[in-house]
């Protein structure tokens, strides 16, 4: 027996190790490939998470999580599988991306945004990709993929998650995994594409400080007006909206404090390590190695960088009709996405690299914040347009 056959029947023993019924369509040692390859990507999640730091409170579980499924015989899957089990109790009713939406909303000030309320409109500008990525996969996948895959262009995980779920996408795995790694891919994706989109003489537009504070009653009454606005025009956004503005409420009301501490790190984090192994509970090799897969990482790329390019373009539109000593610099459309503070962060760094006295800090941020508001009634709008059609 040469190398290449003991290589094949080895994997064609893990195939049949893996699913011994008599007659199961294994297809030999390419099965195996396929349990390894997974595994592999588990071990290489795991990697991003330790060496790279890239999300490791989510990237660690769902690697580590992705391994245990993926092992014969698995014991973590099936029907009393405590991996199953958790994907049951936390994502099939979509509460682990509600209940981290109270987390997130306790990390958000909205001051900034409240300084400037016009810079809602380019958090809204950047959900482009979303809506020209869903006509994209409109090509290749169902109506209801396609609807899941396109909100990957809102770099927002939990938004992700719920909105494949809540339309019952076969591929919640991989959906999962593009949101996620797009988003710790954000300062690697965005500053190529930024400089792409934008000359010179644009980056180097100053923009600004705008002294001043926002009241209290301010902070605590604009979390509660965004609910009922966006319950209004987007109702099934409404419980997105409203647990993420429920989460900011306990941030702002004074009277919470530790409860707003807890929700920010311990409750948090504790519910994105059940998030990442409930995901991974939909990473079986079966499922996860195909073309699809593919197909859905590069549409989701697709979506985060024309919702990048999105909000650049509407800033370079605005500036048409603007004084020339009221420009303004065309990269902070580029944080409307939803990756917050991480857009946010890159764009002021580009904008200090091009010249080390422009700050654009509270206003990247401020568009950043929007982003995630927007990006949350992004996906109200395409459930309420897709579900009566599915």
């Amino acid at each position: 027996m040469n190398f290449l056959e003991t290589v094949k029947s080895l994997f064609s023993a893990f195939g049949e190790f893996y699913d011994p019924t008599p007659g199961a369509a294994l297809g030999g040692w390419g099965d195996g490939l396929k349990m390894l390859l997974m595994i592999a990507i588990g071990a290489l999640l795991v990697f991003l998470a330790i060496k790279k730091e890239m999300e490791p409170t989510l990237l660690l579980p769902m690697g580590f999580g992705t391994i245990l499924v993926n092992l014969p015989l698995s014991g973590a899957i099936g029907h009393e599988g405590p991996i199953t089990v958790l994907f049951d109790a936390g994502i099939a009713n979509e509460l682990f991306p509600l209940l981290l939406f109270i987390g997130i909303g306790a990390m958000i000030d909205f001051g900034p945004l409240l300084k400037n309320p016009w810079l809602m409109l380019f958090g809204a500008a950047a959900q482009f990709g979303i809506f020209f990525t869903f006509v994209m996969a409109g090509f290749f996948f169902d109506l209801k993929d396609a609807a899941s895959i396109a909100i990957i262009g809102a770099a927002d995980g939990p938004t992700s998650i719920f909105v494949a779920d809540k339309l019952g996408s076969a591929y919640l795995g991989a959906i999962m995994v593009a949101a996620y790694s797009y988003m710790a891919l954000v300062p690697i994706i965005q500053p190529p594409v930024i400089k792409a989109v934008t000359t010179k003489k644009e980056r180097l537009i100053r923009m600004p400080y705008k002294a001043g504070e926002v009241s209290k009653t301010t902070k605590i009454v604009f979390p509660v007006i965004v609910t009922i606005v966006a319950g209004l025009v987007a109702p099934a956004s409404v419980a997105l909206v409203g647990f993420l503005m429920f989460g900011n409420l306990i941030r702002e009301c004074g009277v919470l404090n530790s409860l707003s501490e807890t929700a920010q790190n311990a409750f948090a984090n504790s519910i994105t390590i059940m998030l990442g192994l409930a995901v991974a509970s939909r990473m079986h090799w079966k499922d996860f190695v195909n073309v699809e897969t593919l197909m859905i990482l590069g549409l989701g790329l697709v979506a985060f960088i024309f919702d990048t390019v999105g909000g650049v373009m509407f800033a370079k539109i605005i500036n048409i009709f603007m004084p020339k000593d009221r420009k303004i610099n065309p990269m902070i459309g580029a944080a409307g996405i939803s990756a917050f503070p991480m857009s946010g962060r890159v764009v002021n760094q580009l904008g200090l690299k091009e010249d080390p006295q422009n700050f654009l800090l509270m206003y990247s941020i401020s568009v950043n914040v929007s982003g995630q508001i927007a990006s949350v009634i992004a996906g109200g709008l395409i459930l309420a347009l897709v579900t009566p059609l599915v």
